[in-house]
């Protein structure tokens, strides 16, 4: 059944319009009044809906049930991930979104090639924000992980934390996966460098400050790949996968 993100209030037996995106695409994949949908606002559980209109800019659906099915991962994961060149952040906000993040936190270091001007940082944040919405659509996510705005990795790094951060290195002799089968699962932010990865000025920064430095390997992995790896392997060894 196909699912769709609709940020207004939901109750059963309420016959809403849909958002205009929701509507259009309906209209293009030529779905039929009488046809079910399912809908979530972010708020937690989903919704059986049936259309009752479908035109090209406008679409009207009847909310049928509510089911209070979740698929959030117990413990909190924040992917504070490096800014990366092109289009590699669509693919790991996408990723991360379906391996379970709950919050996304994009950093500029010293060695990002990209450099983002206030004005296209807003522009690529709601880009990014339109990436969670389809992740968790397609993903079966009731609730959209969080997305903070684009943060300098200085400031980021000196502010107060309830949660353990992980600093993914190769530098570090101890390996992620043999720390998390010797701790409970737990929530935490997953600290990824960009392409070249963090200076040792950055690093130092990140310990000094309370951060853990754990490696992915003896292999060298990708700055969209490191960060995908560490939520699969957190998420195997502490059982949610």
């Amino acid at each position: 059944m196909p699912r769709f993100f609709c940020p207004q209030p939901l109750a059963i037996g309420s016959h809403i319009d849909l958002p205009p995106e929701v509507a259009h695409h309906l209209f293009v994949v030529r779905m039929a009044t009488g046809e079910q949908i399912t809908l979530f606002n972010g708020e937690g559980g989903e919704y059986t809906a049936t259309l009752s209109s479908i035109e090209k800019k406008r679409a009207i659906a009847e909310i049928k049930a509510f089911s209070p099915r979740e698929a959030e991962l117990r413990y909190a994961i924040t992917l504070a991930q490096a800014l990366p060149e092109a289009s590699k952040m669509d693919w790991i906000i996408e990723k991360a979104v379906e391996l379970g993040v709950t919050a996304i936190q994009p950093l500029a270091a010293q060695r990002c090639v990209v450099r983002l001007s206030a004005e296209r940082a807003v522009k690529r944040h709601e880009h990014w924000q339109g990436v969670i919405v389809s992740a968790a659509e397609q993903s079966g996510r009731n609730r959209l992980p969080a997305l903070a705005e684009l943060s300098d990795f200085n400031g980021w790094i000196k502010q107060q934390d309830l949660h353990l951060r992980i600093l993914l290195t190769p530098r570090s002799e101890q390996s992620l996966s043999d720390w998390a089968r010797h701790h409970p699962a737990q929530s935490l932010a997953l600290l990824v460098g960009p392409e070249g990865g963090l200076s040792e000025q950055e690093e130092a920064a990140a310990c000094a400050h309370g951060a853990l430095a754990l490696s992915m390997g003896p292999r060298i992995l990708r700055t969209e790949t490191a960060g995908m790896a560490a939520m699969a392997c957190l998420n195997a060894i502490w059982g949610e996968m």
